[in-house]
């Protein structure tokens, strides 16, 4: 036990060295987050005296992470949104009429011609039939489209509801299929506005359901709820529509199932198009920022098979005819179609700046949101609304690790003092581990790495309670502390095992503050088993090689 190889103490201290390297940087947290903005921000709009002066405020060689700091400790933005889950039905409806104008077109000798007629209700699709004595034949035939609710809640029930008035077949969606559209649309937002916040490199924020219909939104170093919504207040919806026409203003009638959108590169142009897409935003797999053949800023795109499919056979029909990509009700550009694309992907070209071409690469890659977000409530957030939390917390730290290791050294001696030395690199250790992984520090966070300090001394109290017990045998020096590591290992890791147990539980099934505790405490439990077996171990190896006492007092 106490002759550890070469390369064994090698790689300990390496580790050591590089954890505590990487928690550097949070000791001069203001002059790297000023390097690390500046970095960003010539990468995105260039080199200016300023940038380059805070660039070169840290070296480049040294690591530069920092640990995130929540929205007690930082403050940052809230949001509480609404998601207008009546959009979502609207879309169902519209998507169901060209199945249902296919099927009602194979009993056209029963019920005559169709046409779809306007409804005020956004889940209600109407069609009138020229012979409303074929009616049983169309309520039949639309019935067939129906497909059973697969949730839990609305098993034995179909997604659609089909009756006839006079002349015109009716459908709505069931209770059954508006209550699983809720909730699916609910989490699909949810989703969608966390991979947004994370693709511009916050951490942790926190993102839950309220209600019905509301999300609530908090993430940590946002200057602005104004630039929190730019990021995540648009459904950034890209869809690709046959242009049938120009018209003079939005207010020219467009036509049965056509709409008027204007276009966003050029002032009082305004284009008729179809309501069906023919493809949608949902079928890309890939967005990336680039530029043109003239170096103007661009956004490139890429679609699945089916959308590949769609795309290439719908150009291959159409050359010579204008094809309008549509983004959230505005023609962002309407080319011409020159040749067939048969490969699935194409670039999207308009007045963009970088950062807005950057922007729009993200929403798309992140999915578009199923429903518009109205907010209805939105704060920025300064941590001096926590001060006096936020100062408690400090005190409670610094006197909890004081006291630590004034008990560790009063308690063992020397051994109390390595001790000691090995909780110091832990915290270091915690914190070079936090960096690395971007994660993001709370006040329960705080809490974690206080739980964490008391753990690693209780490793340290089991070994040396141990020792001390070997020492009562008339063991020697040696004998007594390889005997006291190996006794002492299976309760070391009984402990810490059940509890890292609890901490990934927790972080499993937690959310904002709870996970930030969970990973502070998991990380915590990893670096005080490795100090508590591998460094204080190897401290008192080295200083028994050099003294070789023949006799101990721990």
């Amino acid at each position: 036990m106490l002759n550890i190889p070469t390369w064994k103490r090698v790689v300990i201290w390496a580790l050591c060295v590089l954890g505590l390297l990487l928690a550097m940087p949070n000791a001069f947290y203001s002059r790297v987050e000023g390097h690390n903005d500046a970095v960003k921000a010539i990468e995105l709009a260039g080199e200016t005296p300023d940038r380059l002066s805070a660039k070169a405020a840290w070296p480049e060689w040294l690591p530069s992470g920092l640990v995130n700091l929540g929205l007690d400790l930082r403050g940052g933005a809230h949001l509480l949104a609404e998601v207008q889950v009546e959009d979502v039905y609207a879309e169902r409806m519209d998507a169901l009429w060209p199945e249902m104008r296919d099927a009602l077109r194979e009993v056209r000798a029963s019920i005559g011609t169709i046409r779809r007629q306007d409804s005020d209700a956004p889940d209600e699709l109407r069609v009138r039939i020229s012979r409303p004595e074929g009616m049983e034949t169309a309520l039949v035939t639309v019935r067939a489209l129906a497909r059973p609710i697969t949730t839990l809640t609305g098993v034995g029930s179909s997604d659609i509801e089909v009756r006839g008035e006079g002349d015109e077949v009716v459908i709505t969606l069931s209770e059954a299929e508006r209550a699983a559209t809720d909730s699916r649309t609910l989490q699909q937002s949810l989703e969608i506005v966390r991979r947004r916040v994370d693709e511009v490199g916050t951490r942790e924020p926190t993102i839950l359901r309220q209600g019905n219909d509301r999300i609530l939104i908090q993430v940590p170093g946002i200057g602005s709820a104004d630039e929190l919504k730019s990021l995540i207040g648009t459904t950034a919806r890209l869809t690709f529509h046959p242009v049938v026409g120009r018209a003079d203003s939005a207010d020219q009638p467009a036509g049965p199932n056509n709409f008027i959108l204007p276009d966003m590169t050029d002032t009082g142009v305004f284009y008729i198009l179809e309501k069906t897409a023919v493809v949608s935003g949902e079928e890309l797999t890939d967005a990336q920022p680039a530029f043109d053949q003239n170096g103007r800023p661009s956004v490139t795109f890429r679609f699945n098979p089916t959308g590949a499919r769609k795309f290439g056979q719908y150009t291959a029909e159409n050359v010579g005819s204008p094809f309008a990509i549509m983004l959230d009700d505005e023609v962002i550009s309407a080319p011409v179609i020159q040749e067939a694309i048969p490969g699935g992907s194409g670039q999207i070209t308009g007045n963009f700046t970088i950062e807005e071409s950057t922007e729009l690469a993200v929403l798309l890659r992140a999915g578009a949101l199923p429903a518009e977000l109205v907010f209805l409530e939105e704060r920025t957030i300064g941590p001096e609304l926590g001060a006096d939390s936020i100062e408690a917390g400090k005190i409670a730290s610094l006197v909890a690790f004081s006291a630590v290791l004034v008990f560790m050294a009063l308690s063992y001696g020397w051994f109390g003092i390595l001790a000691n030395i090995a909780l110091l690199i832990n915290v270091g250790l915690i914190f070079g581990l936090l960096s690395a992984i971007g994660a993001t520090l709370t006040l329960p966070g705080i809490a974690g790495i206080v739980l964490t300090i008391g753990m690693a001394v209780d490793a340290n109290v089991l070994v040396f309670e141990r020792i001390r017990e070997e020492l009562k045998t008339a063991r020697g020096p040696a004998r007594a502390i390889e005997l006291g590591y190996e006794k002492a290992l299976s309760a070391i890791l009984d402990a810490n095992i059940t509890t890292f147990i609890t901490a990934t539980i927790l972080f499993m099934l937690g959310a904002g503050p709870v996970r930030g505790f969970a990973v502070t405490l998991g990380l915590g439990i990893l670096t005080s088993v490795f100090t508590a077996i591998f460094v204080t171990r190897i401290m008192i190896v080295m200083w028994m090689e050099r003294r070789r006492p023949r006799t101990l007092e721990v």
